[in-house]
């Protein structure tokens, strides 16, 4: 029999008021893993009250108090993270070496968080004879963070640390596909000493996402997932005049002119568009070829050719679920029909159990085909040779996300150039998967598919995502008056022991 997810609230685990629950599937063979719960509005009340009964003594706990908590949670996310990245493998299908590695970059995010108080003090300016202003940063309340399945811990990671760090207390609503790894996330929060309420989890589908944007305790809402489904948390917030930051798809593009490192240039695009099955929105979708460029393409080729299924370092493991592999080969089979040309086909890779496609590589000759304009979410490369850099960047420009777009060359003027005019808010040079490290922050383009909503999801855009900008000016009289040097027992009931003024 397997074992049920159930909800954490008030540091405890329990069971869904439905009683209803949803089998966890192992993509690498179809497994039954796991029966997560399929919450009601009633669970997602329950949670959020109890974030909301906590929040009132945390957010009076100093940053430093709050930070020094999330440091023992960091040293305990290092100390079990061979635990957490099987339990990614397991669930989503990465290979261990990209699960360590979602394990370790949703660590740094909480590293980041340990570094508030260095970060977040508060500014002072006289400005004017004896007016001062000052501003603060104050906690929002409860946060609702919404999570997708392709990264377990790490896009968790994003939100619930810095959230925490700054006096929000959360509810998180992982994905139901992958809700294993931050079940034991919650007990090493717990672990860490953060009090009951300040971090719960609701499991569920669309009637708990629903229910927690919807409910008046929830200041604040993030999430990150499929640009239609950002778009309708995005617009649903938008109503109830509620914060939000709503992340979703991509179509990124990579630009390879005939100056560029051709291996470097080859391993790179190959991990971009292969790594991690392709499921990252900061996954290259399209390469753009500036002429012909035989060797760069045939070193492509020979490279994703001798990936391997499995989840050994270097492997590469399933795609989520049968409904993502029926998309992807719908992608595939729509660019045959077109005319492309099928260079590398992870077709081959179908197994009876699991759902498995390996390294796929598509020649277009049309830039208007299907799968050259929308999102696959898989490991699928489009390839299209420009005439020029206008034309290549007339294709960039025109594809309606903005998350990553990357340029190969050795010659940095031609490097600048290109990412003066990419319309993508993550750019690379030479780097096919531009992910910005802490503290600089993550999120798309204003105005394109791939955020809506407000400001980034993390670093210091995250900072003020979290928090509200409080502004005193203040002005006071000058009293003058003989100075009277203070008795200690005057002093009496002032305890600071880190003060060492008057006295040893």
């Amino acid at each position: 029999m397997t074992s049920q997810i159930h909800n954490y609230i008030n540091a405890e685990f329990v069971a869904p008021e439905t009683g209803k629950f949803h089998p966890v599937e192992n993509p690498a063979n179809g497994e039954t893993i796991g029966q997560v719960a399929a919450s009601s509005a009633k669970d997602v009340d329950d949670a959020v009250k109890a974030a909301d009964a906590a929040f009132p003594a945390w957010s009076k706990l100093t940053v430093k108090a709050r930070a020094a908590i999330m440091m023992k949670f960091h040293s305990l996310i290092k100390e079990h993270a061979d635990e957490l990245a099987d339990l990614i493998v397991l669930e989503n299908g990465k290979n261990k070496t990209e699960a360590l590695a979602d394990v370790a970059k949703g660590n740094e995010t909480v590293e980041y968080a340990c570094s508030l108080p260095q970060l977040v003090q508060g500014t002072s300016l006289k400005v004017s004879g004896q007016v001062t202003c000052v501003d603060r940063r104050d906690p929002l309340g409860v946060i609702a963070s919404i999570v997708p399945f392709n990264f377990p811990l790490m896009v968790p990671m994003w939100t619930v640390p810095i959230a925490l760090v700054m006096g929000n207390t959360v509810v998180l609503k992982p994905s139901e596909k992958v809700p294993l790894t931050m079940q034991r996330v919650a007990k090493l929060f717990e672990e860490a000493g953060f009090p009951k309420g300040v971090f719960n989890m609701v499991q569920g589908m669309r009637d708990a996402v629903e229910a927690l944007i919807d409910h008046p305790s929830v200041k604040a809402v993030t999430f990150v997932g499929s640009s239609p489904v950002a778009k309708i948390v995005s617009d649903r917030c938008r109503a109830l005049d509620k914060r939000c930051t709503a992340l979703g798809g991509a179509k990124n593009h990579l630009v390879a002119l005939p100056d560029c490192e051709m291996e470097g240039a080859a391993s790179d695009i190959c991990v971009s568009f292969a790594g991690c099955a392709g499921q990252r929105c900061m996954a290259a979708s399209v390469l753009l070829l500036d002429g012909e460029q035989d060797g760069l393409l045939n070193s492509l080729i020979e490279k994703a050719s001798k990936i391997e299924a499995g989840s050994g370092p270097g492997k590469m493991g399933p795609v989520i679920d049968g409904n993502s592999l029926n998309k992807i080969h719908s992608y595939i089979e729509a660019a045959e029909k077109a005319g492309a040309k099928i260079l590398l086909d992870g077709r081959s890779w179908k197994k009876n159990e699991g759902n498995w496609i390996g390294p796929t590589i598509i020649l277009h000759n049309s830039k208007d085909d299907k799968t050259m304009k929308e999102e696959v979410f898989g490991p699928v490369l489009s390839i299209y040779v420009v005439s020029s850099w206008e034309e290549a960047l007339e294709i960039e420009n025109a594809n309606p996300f903005g998350n990553a777009a990357a340029i190969y060359t050795t010659n940095g003027g031609n490097a600048e150039w290109f990412t003066s005019k990419f319309r993508a808010s993550m750019l690379g040079i030479n780097v096919g998967i531009p992910v910005p490290r802490e503290p600089f922050s993550f999120g798309g383009l204003y105005g394109t598919k791939s955020k809506f909503g407000d400001m980034d999801i993390t670093g210091d855009g995250a900072v003020e995502f979290f928090s509200n900008r409080i502004k005193v000016t203040s002005k006071w009289p000058v009293q003058r008056r003989t100075a009277t040097k203070r008795t200690h027992a005057e002093m009496a009931g002032v305890k600071d022991a880190a003060n060492f003024a008057g006295q040893m």
